[in-house]
């Protein structure tokens, strides 16, 4: 019976590890660029061009495969319970640096329309701690994006 349980465990985990390792960089900020997108509850136009600009110029995408990504991250953001796997899959491949300008495109996207709900910078403060930057790092990234309003 416990070599039956042993057996259960290993198998979730094996499970948890392939689909992190399926899970692409790209979806992965994706996913979390969505996460505060939909954060406020109101999807505005001017966020899903922003978050299309941004995708389209970070990962040098054209735009099928923006929109593409897009659609498969909304899908994958409506069924997460957690940020981890999206913010191990950066830590794993991103500098400092980089996970620092991933915090300055998420504070973009949440001045797209203006203002900033408590819950988008909420959000925006979780993913920070879950990419392991410091708080000067979080508050850099904030004051470097100009609300475009």
């Amino acid at each position: 019976m416990l070599s039956k349980i042993t057996a259960f465990f290993q198998s979730l985990n094996e499970e948890s590890h392939s689909e992190n390792n399926t899970l692409s960089v790209e979806m992965a900020c994706t996913v979390l660029l969505c996460e505060v997108m939909k954060a406020d509850g109101h999807l505005d136009n001017d966020e899903q061009l922003i978050l299309t600009k941004i995708i389209s110029e970070q990962f040098l995408l054209a735009p099928d495969e923006v929109n593409e990504l897009i659609e498969q991250a909304v899908e994958l953001s409506e069924h997460a319970v957690d940020f981890h796997q999206f913010t191990s899959k950066i830590n794993s491949q991103y500098s400092p640096q980089e996970k620092e300008k991933i915090v300055t495109l998420l504070w973009q996207l949440a001045m797209a329309d203006g203002e900033i709900a408590s819950i988008e910078e909420h959000i925006i403060r979780r993913i920070s701690d879950l990419l392991h930057l410091s708080h000067a790092q979080y508050i850099r990234a904030k004051t470097t994006v100009k609300s475009p309003k």
